[in-house]
C-alpha cells in the first residue's frame, strides 16, 4: 500500500477541508440549492466533483505542467472558463424565479401560466454537465492538482503515475460526497421558499451575480 493509514487519514482530511472551503464550486452549489432546489444543486455539485477526474488525468499526463509553462494556453483556458461562468450568470439573471411544487401534478408547466424558463426545466443531467464543464475549464483547478497530489506520492512504493491516479480518485469521491451533502442541505433550505416567486427571483439574481463575480475572479486572477 502506497499510503499508510495515518497518511491516508491525513490526505482525506486535507482533501475534505479544501473541498469544504468557500470556493467557486461550493458557492455555486449552495446558491443553486437555494434558488433551484436540491436536485439541481446536487447535479451541479456532483458534476463539479466529477471534474476532478479530468484534472487528475491531466496531472498524471503532465498537461497541467504544460499549462503552467505556457502563458498563451493558460490565458485561453482562463478566458473560456470566465466566459462560461458569465454565461451561467446571464441565464440565472434572466430567470423568472419560479420554483414549482412537485406535489401538484394536476397542472402542467404549459398551462399553469408560471412561465418556467429553460434554466428551470433543464434536467439534472444537464446541470451535471454544466458543473463538469465549469470545473473542466478552470485552469486554477488543473494547477491545484498538479501541486496538491505529488507531495502525497510515496517514491519508495514505485509507479508514481498509478499513485497520482488513485489519489485523484480518492479526492474525487470526497468532492462528490461533500458537494452532494451541500446540495441537499441548501436545497432543503430553498424548499422552504418554494412557490414564493418574489423571493426566489431575487435568489436567482444573487446566483447570477455570484457567477459573474466568480467569472471576474477567474479572469483577473494572476497566472
Amino acid at each position: 500500500m502506497f499510503l499508510s493509514p495515518d497518511q491516508l487519514i491525513q490526505f482525506l482530511l486535507t482533501a475534505f477541508l479544501i473541498t469544504i472551503a468557500p470556493g467557486p464550486d461550493v458557492l455555486a452549489t449552495l446558491s443553486l440549492g437555494l434558488s433551484r432546489g436540491w436536485r439541481v444543486a446536487v447535479g451541479f455539485g456532483v458534476g463539479c466533483g466529477s471534474g476532478c477526474l479530468l484534472h487528475t488525468g491531466l496531472a498524471v499526463l503532465g498537461i497541467s505542467a504544460v499549462l503552467q509553462a505556457s502563458p498563451v494556453a493558460y490565458g485561453v483556458l482562463k478566458l473560456a472558463g470566465a466566459g462560461y461562468l458569465a454565461w451561467l450568470g446571464l441565464g440565472a439573471m434572466r430567470s423568472r424565479g419560479v420554483l414549482q411544487l412537485p406535489e401538484v401534478p394536476s397542472m402542467s408547466s404549459a398551462d399553469s401560466g408560471t412561465g418556467v424558463t429553460e434554466e428551470h426545466s433543464l434536467g439534472v443531467s444537464g446541470w451535471f454537465m454544466r458543473g463538469l464543464l465549469a470545473n473542466a475549464v478552470n485552469p486554477k483547478v488543473a494547477l491545484f492538482f498538479l501541486s496538491f497530489l505529488p507531495p502525497f506520492v510515496n517514491d519508495r512504493a514505485g509507479n508514481r503515475e498509478l499513485q497520482l491516479a488513485l489519489l485523484g480518485v480518492l479526492f474525487t469521491v470526497n468532492a462528490v460526497v461533500v458537494f452532494s451533502l451541500l446540495g441537499m442541505f441548501s436545497g432543503q433550505m430553498g424548499g422552504l421558499l418554494q412557490g414564493r416567486a418574489g423571493i426566489t427571483r431575487w435568489l436567482d439574481r444573487f446566483t447570477g451575480l455570484l457567477f459573474w463575480v466568480l467569472a471576474g475572479r477567474l479572469l483577473f486572477m494572476p497566472g
